[in-house]
């Protein structure tokens, strides 16, 4: 199933792990810690737990982060909108709207920072089009976050809360490798 299929067929869960997961995988863009959100992840494995309470203090902890590692502005700007828009509850068409955008916006960011392509034309087309499950042309970075999108998806809809630790495992692999890229691009501009 392509990634949009994915999507339409998660339950709140799956939604709510799966643009999680992309905020997550985006951290470094924000100047945050590898456990800013466990919190968040912890609430999601409650059923809910204190999703809002969690989110604040996210939030808080993001909010006072120092500035982004990056100095790619358009990367980090679609990474603070992911956090700005996480829904309060894990209810309702708010949390397939927000993983949705989530889902779009860390494709965004992965095509922004590669370092082989120009990245210009991520463009709401060029998203959809590998999105919808196309793979040609498309650069190793954005391969790669198409690949762990998808894999979120499919370890909640195969397990259900029980795979949400593996969710856990395949954002903090995607996180370490995002990491990587902003810090590499981040020496060669010194």
């Amino acid at each position: 199933m392509s990634l949009v299929e994915l999507i339409a067929q998660a339950d709140e869960r799956g939604l709510a792990a799966s643009g999680l997961a992309c905020l997550d995988r985006c951290v470094p863009l924000l100047g945050g810690d590898d456990e800013v959100l466990r919190p968040l992840w912890a609430s999601l494995s409650a059923g809910g737990g204190d999703w809002a309470g969690n989110l604040d203090k996210a939030r808080g902890a993001l909010d006072a982060a120092d500035e982004p590692e990056s100095a790619e502005d358009d990367a980090a700007l679609l990474a603070r909108r992911m956090l700005d828009t996480v829904p309060a509850e894990l209810s309702g068409a708010g949390v397939r709207e927000w993983a949705d955008a989530c889902s779009a916006a860390s494709l965004r960011i992965h095509r922004l920072l590669e370092p082989a392509e120009d990245a210009m034309d991520a463009d709401d087309d060029w998203v959809e089009y590998h999105r919808e499950g196309r793979t040609d042309g498309v650069s190793h970075l954005v391969a790669a976050e198409l690949r762990r999108q998808v894999t979120v998806l499919e370890l909640l809809a195969e397990h259900g809360a029980g795979g949400l630790r593996l969710a856990l495992d395949v954002s903090t692999e995607g996180r370490r490798v995002l990491r990587a890229v902003v810090s590499r691009r981040a020496r060669g501009r010194v």
